[in-house]
């Protein structure tokens, strides 16, 4: 069953985002003494799908202003009464149990089942494991043109992401160095980068070898055209109201 919704924040907060403390739940809001919750980076089906599993929660969160605009949309699965199911898998049951003893004709004849064929050994298998390995990416975000640092007055509070960890870290604004600890798949083929500034935004993949992790250390730079980041559009913060529409 599909389920569809609109966001609002009735009552807008003036708090400065860039300001408050990320964590592993968002980013703390010492006025409020709440997690903000960033939506406004994520697609319509992952807002969908964090509503869906926070739905009884109160959340303050940020989002941007088109997305205020939007109809969101989730398939609900439908609620199965149990007793009622068991009942009728307990009558068909039966009623097939009884159908075939109808059909079974007495057999007067025993016949000798074939003796079987055992072969006894050790048991050989092979089973591929996808293993999660920790490991640590240092490197720098620079600017493809320049080849250098991203300039840190256009560019201010520039962090980076990857793999969407919960280490957000930000850039050394005149190295643009940085150091990400991460769990990657061994048979990891890519990496999932997220480059944001006060007004920035870019999310994007980038090859991923295991072989060049040495001592559990990648050295990998990161170079992006500024033409890559988009503009993020206004944004809006404060309590999340839900509006459900449609069944």
């Amino acid at each position: 069953m599909k389920k569809k919704f609109t966001l609002e924040i009735a009552k807008p907060c003036s708090e400065n985002f860039d300001k408050m403390i990320p964590n592993s739940n968002g980013s703390f809001c010492d006025s409020c003494m709440k997690n903000v919750i960033d939506l406004s980076k994520k697609t319509n089906s992952e807002v969908a799908k964090f509503i869906v599993e926070n739905k009884d929660r109160s959340i303050c969160a940020r989002l941007k202003t088109t997305q205020i605009e939007e109809e969101f949309e989730y398939n609900e699965a439908p609620k199965i009464n149990n007793f009622k199911y068991a009942a009728v898998a307990a009558s068909l049951l039966l009623a097939s149990n009884l159908n075939a003893q109808e059909k079974t004709q007495v057999q007067t004849e025993i016949s000798a089942p074939k003796p079987d064929n055992y072969r006894v050994g050790k048991v050989a298998y092979h089973q591929v494991e996808n293993k999660e390995i920790s490991i640590i990416i240092k490197g720098k975000l620079l600017e493809a043109k320049t080849n250098k640092p991203f300039d840190s007055k256009i560019y201010s509070n520039l962090t980076l992401t990857i793999n969407d960890s919960q280490s957000i870290v930000k850039l050394n604004s005149k190295t643009g160095d940085f150091s990400i600890p991460l769990k990657v798949l061994s048979d990891a083929k890519t990496l999932l980068i997220t480059v944001t500034a006060n007004d920035y935004y870019l999310s994007k993949t980038i090859d991923f070898d295991i072989k060049s992790v040495k001592n559990k250390v990648l050295q990998q730079n990161l170079i992006i055209d500024a033409d890559e980041l988009s503009r993020v559009e206004t944004l809006i913060m404060g309590g999340l109201g839900i509006n459900y529409s449609g069944k």
